[in-house]
């Protein structure tokens, strides 16, 4: 089961709407960053520049309970002297 995650957008009228992405405000606020954002498939808009509280707290609920995988650095192997 796939979950997407949507933004949320204020119109003039105070009406919500499904947005294109999240800020990359947004992405810094909730502690991560768009090449982390791009890897668990999380939209954004980089035209945006707002910050919406509403965006944050869905982002830090979605980050929660995904986490982006580190990928660990093999250690160097040692050359032997014989």
């Amino acid at each position: 089961m796939k979950q997407t995650i949507t933004a949320k957008v204020l119109k003039p009228d105070r009406k919500q709407r499904a947005g294109r992405g999240f800020s990359r405000d947004e992405l810094k606020q909730a502690g991560t960053n768009p090449k982390d954002a791009l890897k668990l498939k999380i939209p954004i808009d980089l035209k945006r520049k707002s910050v919406h509280e509403e965006n944050v707290a869905t982002l830090k609920a979605f980050l929660s309970t995904h986490k982006p995988k580190s990928k660990s650095k093999p250690k160097p192997k040692r050359k032997s002297k014989t």
